[in-house]
């Protein structure tokens, strides 16, 4: 009896500890006094910049926590750069004008002003933060780990530690390895981004060009759409980094804002490399898997360069994102199993559905369907070099 007493109390107090400890200004219950400061941050971002969407401002933010936080190697040392440290926000006109970083002036100049109003919250923090709000307007996407607390940056990253769609997959691993000792696995995972990202400085003729059919929806199309045989190109062709898409049509050269799918070269080229391509095909109409695996390696990517045990959770105020739409992958129309390029041979494909039509859709530029989206653009010191 006194044995069962004492294993209640140890339980009681364990869960006293666990507990949250702060009840922030707007009632919300916290473990710790700082994650209140991120509750104000997230309606100032929603309502600033997001809007509730998963549309182009959402889409840079989140490209912008993977080339702040990988900019770090543990070969060449802390001086080469500090990972997750906000040296984008830091010193704006330094790591923006790299030739990787081509296009993310936008984000990094939407984002400055809120150091500003938000003098508590660091650079390093902001970004990370932002991104976990971003993705939350996403369908499908998990809600992300967020740890508080680290230091402003102190100078900027060195060039050269961002990858790029031209380079091949050995690059890649041993960037990422060196970086954070990401394994092949986490790499594929970390891509599982792509199904919300869109490119506008690989092809300069056209503007926010999607790398999958879904682009304002986080769901396993991008693995599925990679592997598809190529047929064409949605701008002009001969751009470094790009390869054949089997959805290049647009309405573009129309007068339209739809832009055909691009697919990155290094996209390709990890969907059907040795080291890899088992690992991109298993994300294939595999939606919870993909959630959790791309959730874990942001855990990893998101605290580069600190510890972990001098952080503080504050994951309790990453909003909830929207649910999964509940459609599985399927071949978009004009395509189908005989389009399929598999390299993989230990693993089933699965047998999936193809969308129907004689003609191949039209990806549409807006989340709601239009031509014109709502966007935002602050002024700031960060920009094109156009020299």
């Amino acid at each position: 009896m006194a044995f069962t007493s004492l294993l209640a109390l140890v339980a009681l107090a364990a869960i006293t500890r666990a507990a949250p400890t702060t009840i922030c200004p707007d009632g919300t219950r916290v473990s710790n006094h700082v994650c209140c400061d991120f509750i104000p941050l997230a309606q100032a971002l929603q309502s600033t910049l997001y809007m509730g969407d998963c549309g182009e401002d959402a889409h840079e933010t989140i490209r912008l926590t993977f080339h702040d936080a990988i900019a770090i190697s543990q070969s060449q040392g802390p001086s080469a750069g500090g990972g997750a440290d906000g040296s984008m926000l830091i010193f704006p006109t330094v790591e923006p004008f790299f030739h990787a970083n081509a296009g993310i002036d936008d984000s990094v100049n939407n984002l400055i002003p809120f150091l500003d109003k938000f003098p508590t919250i660091t650079a390093g923090d902001l970004i990370q933060f932002a991104g976990t709000v971003a993705l939350s307007n996403c369908p499908g996407a998990p809600q992300l780990e967020f740890l508080a607390g680290r230091p402003n940056a102190t100078a900027p990253a060195v060039d050269g530690l961002i990858p790029e769609p031209q380079d091949n997959v050995t690059h890649i691993l041993e960037r990422f390895a060196d970086a954070g000792g990401f394994t092949p696995f986490e790499v594929v995972s970390l891509l599982a981004s792509h199904t919300v990202a869109r490119a506008d400085k690989v092809d300069l003729t056209i503007d926010a060009a999607p790398f999958d059919s879904t682009p304002f929806t986080f769901d396993t199309q991008i693995f599925l759409e990679v592997l598809l045989k190529g047929v064409g190109f949605p701008g002009t062709d001969n751009n470094t980094g790009e390869v054949e898409s089997p959805l290049p049509l647009g309405n573009n050269k129309q007068g339209g804002n739809d832009t055909g799918e691009m697919r990155l070269q290094s996209d390709f080229a990890l969907a059907r490399d040795d080291r890899t391509a088992c690992f991109w095909q298993g994300f294939v109409n595999e939606q919870e898997y993909m959630m959790s695996s791309f959730k874990a390696a942001m855990s990893k990517l998101a605290i580069l360069g600190h510890n972990r045990n001098d952080l503080i959770d504050c994951s309790e105020v990453v909003p909830t994102p929207k649910p999964p739409v509940g459609k599985p992958a399927s071949f978009p129309a004009t395509t189908g199993p005989q389009d399929l390029q598999l390299t993989c041979k230990s693993e089933r494909f699965p047998s999936l559905t193809i969308d129907h039509g004689a003609q191949e859709t039209l990806i549409p530029h807006c989340s709601n369907g239009g031509q014109d989206c709502p966007t935002v653009q602050f002024t700031g010191p960060a920009g094109e070099d156009d020299s």
